[in-house]
């Protein structure tokens, strides 16, 4: 059996078009209670894959609503030790273009009504200098070079990009979206923290491939030529019709890049993210109360011992 068991977290997009996956279906509860939906374990390359579909079964889970910490300690209990996540993004830039994909490298969390962090008796400070797994990140990258869209495939991957989490459900203003892009943010989306947070808590490398649907507000659509009304939807017309495409192209590169890991295991095995608990409790383990240890044993048990 492999150490290395990869989790595939599903977005807008990605998670309908996996959400069929046959396999094992692993009914899972948490202290967090239960994650999104059944997590489905099957194999690709001759890996373990865990699918979980991050807004449930019908998308009926909301980006505030998500149960992170359930998903992420759900596939932590199942012995997952990489996620490759996905989510529709706007771009905020104008070389991120719709139908592109982004393996982004930074995070700006905007989010303020979900629960960031496992540790809520206990002072856990994790480094999160870098958001993402360098290594996986790496896998990401040389796929997506070694298999780059020819110049009509009406796509391009890009291999870095700052992420702006927003709370939502609405989409940005118009000011709001202009604030992001001085801030540097060059995607706008609702689903990558505290997620990337609680998997970096988690001790399980994380990265992202993100699906661009539409240009963020800050560009304005083309005036209706003539006499036309303008169309008070196209924006969501943009983002719905831009995004099946972007799918394809997403399970086209995470298949790959889980292709390569099987080839390469050695290149992913040792993650910073796996030891980021290590001289991250800064509380007194002798303090912390045996229910307390027991309750996350799976997050931090092994830094009790002795």
């Amino acid at each position: 059996m492999s150490d290395i068991k990869i989790g595939l977290i599903g977005g807008t997009g990605l998670g309908n078009a996996l959400s069929e996956t046959e396999g094992t279906r692993h009914e899972v509860d948490t202290p967090f209670g239960k994650p999104s939906d059944a997590i489905i374990e099957t194999n690709w390359s001759g890996l373990p894959i865990f699918f979980l579909n991050r807004h449930g079964p019908g998308h009926l889970l909301n980006p505030s609503n998500v149960p992170y910490r359930a998903n992420i300690f759900a596939l932590k209990q199942l012995g997952v030790t990489h996620i490759i996540a996905s989510g529709a993004v706007g771009s905020l830039r104008e070389e991120f273009k719709p139908k592109d994909l982004v393996i982004p490298d930074q995070i700006i969390d905007k989010t303020f009504r979900r629960a960031g962090t496992f540790f809520e008796k206990a002072a856990v400070h994790v480094e999160f200098a870098e958001p993402f797994c360098p290594a996986l990140r790496r896998i990401l990258v040389e796929t997506a070079a070694e298999s780059a869209p020819s110049s009509d495939a009406g796509f391009s991957v890009h291999t870095r990009g700052c992420y702006v989490t927003m709370e939502g459900p609405a989409f940005s203003t118009r000011a709001e979206a202009l604030m992001h892009r001085l801030w540097g943010g060059d995607l706008i989306g609702m689903t990558a923290m505290p997620e990337a947070k609680l998997a970096r808590e988690a001790e399980i490398s994380y990265a992202s491939v993100s699906l661009v649907t539409d240009y963020d507000c800050w560009r304005a659509h083309p005036a209706p030529a003539g006499d036309a009304k303008p169309d008070p939807f196209a924006l969501l017309n943009e983002i719905m019709g831009n995004l099946k495409t972007a799918t394809d192209n997403a399970i086209a590169l995470i298949r790959k890049a889980v292709e390569k890991i099987a080839q390469t295991p050695d290149t992913v095995r040792d993650c910073p993210a796996h030891q980021a608990l290590k001289l991250a409790i800064w509380s007194d383990k002798s303090g912390i109360s045996e229910e307390d240890r027991q309750l996350l044993a799976p997050l931090w048990l092994k830094y009790f011992a002795g």
